[in-house]
């Protein structure tokens, strides 16, 4: 007994205009293809063939769980809490370029800002900051016992190290999760780069 042969389902026109204008729409080839009764790989071989596209996705945004103007009052709030430090670390800087001694810098801006003064405002201004802050429980994540400073990064990661505690409060991290950050095991002396 032989299979009888396969029909081709032959539609007009007017049907694959309209299953075109449904999958351009965003409707899934099977879904169109259900729907207007042709073949998935025949919607596939119509597609190649008459260029069929899809416009990019565009999807509305979707509403915060709080409501848009709580969303709205947090990102305010977001936006001027970071506009304060950036200008709280800016007075710093400016204070620093003027040759006055920086003071309320910020504990991770602190290897930035004592690197920039050392290398700008010259060796005289390099050993005050030192002597000044040899007290500091600080100090040896940004002098060795020489008096030598490290690159910035190698400071600012000893400074982490440091203030492990502080650093994993300000971003979030609650004691056991994650213990492993920030690492503490990457050595980079004070001294070097």
């Amino acid at each position: 007994m032989t299979d009888a042969p396969t029909r081709r389902k032959i539609r007009p026109e007017a049907v694959w205009a309209e299953a075109r204008k449904a999958w351009e729409g965003g409707e899934t080839a099977r879904s169109v293809a259900k729907r207007y009764d042709v073949g998935v790989p025949a919607l596939w071989k119509r597609r190649e063939a008459e260029g069929w596209k899809r416009p990019n996705p565009v999807y509305g945004p979707v509403e915060p769980a709080e409501g848009w103007a709580m969303f709205a009052q947090n990102k305010v709030d977001a936006f001027e809490a970071r506009l304060g430090e950036e200008r709280d670390l800016a007075r710093a800087l400016a204070a620093g370029l003027v040759g006055k001694r920086p003071e309320d810098v910020p504990l991770w801006h602190l290897p930035f800002v004592l690197h920039w003064r050392a290398e700008h405002l010259g060796a005289e201004v390099a050993a005050d900051d030192r002597e000044r802050n040899a007290r500091q429980d600080w100090a040896g994540a940004i002098w060795d016992a020489e008096g030598r400073m490290g690159s910035v990064a190698a400071m600012t990661w000893a400074m982490v190290r440091l203030n492990r505690a502080t650093w994993r409060a300000q971003h979030g991290l609650p004691e056991g999760a994650a213990e492993a950050w920030p690492q503490t095991d990457v050595s980079v002396s004070a001294a070097s780069g």
